[in-house]
């Protein structure tokens, strides 16, 4: 089980990831890779709510670990429900963020991206994750040997363009500009000295 100053760290960047969320993809429309981004299409198509959607989407990779590595599992269990918890938390305050501070889609984009991939490369240094592809990288990494900023990357950018059949042209740029903005800062997140 974790350690009081990892849980410290597990909620400080399930708090970056829902506010990169709410406040600057959401807003525009703006996908995000892995199993959020999948969530964020879910909830775009049909309305229903992110944090739901990315906990029932992440069942399949919590089985995998429940199986392969209960450590990571029981980390991961706090960082998906924190995460998914403070999505919906902070929802309803995108319009008095909005209000105040007006960025362009492009910033949105590569602010939000930034902010999301700091929380998971946060997690996944302190060997946790939301429980999504980030989980399902760190798992790769053992047989792959990539950097797994890098494995993210790739996995979003196959979710991007399933969601770019979805999505707008303009919509889908700022999409990549997210996957590797986010992708840059897991993988500062990540680095191994």
């Amino acid at each position: 089980m974790p350690s009081y100053p990892k849980y410290v760290i597990i909620l400080l960047a399930s708090l970056l990831i829902a506010a990169g969320t709410n406040f600057f993809l959401v807003p525009y429309k703006i996908l995000d890779g892995g199993i959020i981004g999948i969530a964020l299409i879910i909830n775009y198509i049909s309305g229903i709510k992110i944090g739901l959607a990315i906990i029932v989407c992440s069942l399949p990779i919590f089985l995998l670990a429940w199986f392969r590595e209960r450590d990571i599992f029981y980390n991961s269990i706090l960082g998906l429900l924190a995460s998914s918890f403070l999505i919906e938390l902070l929802g309803p305050l995108q319009y008095h963020f909005l209000y105040y501070i007006e960025l362009g889609s492009i910033s949105s984009a590569i602010i939000g991206g930034f902010l999301m991939g700091s929380g998971l490369g946060l997690m996944l240094r302190f060997k946790a994750s939301t429980g999504g592809t980030d989980l399902l990288a760190k798992f790769i990494k053992r047989y792959i040997p990539l950097n797994v900023g890098v494995l993210i990357f790739l996995s979003d950018a196959v979710i991007i363009g399933a969601g770019g059949l979805l999505i707008s042209k303009e919509t889908f740029f700022h999409s990549i500009l997210t996957i590797v903005s986010g992708g840059v800062a897991t993988g500062l997140c990540t680095l191994e000295k």
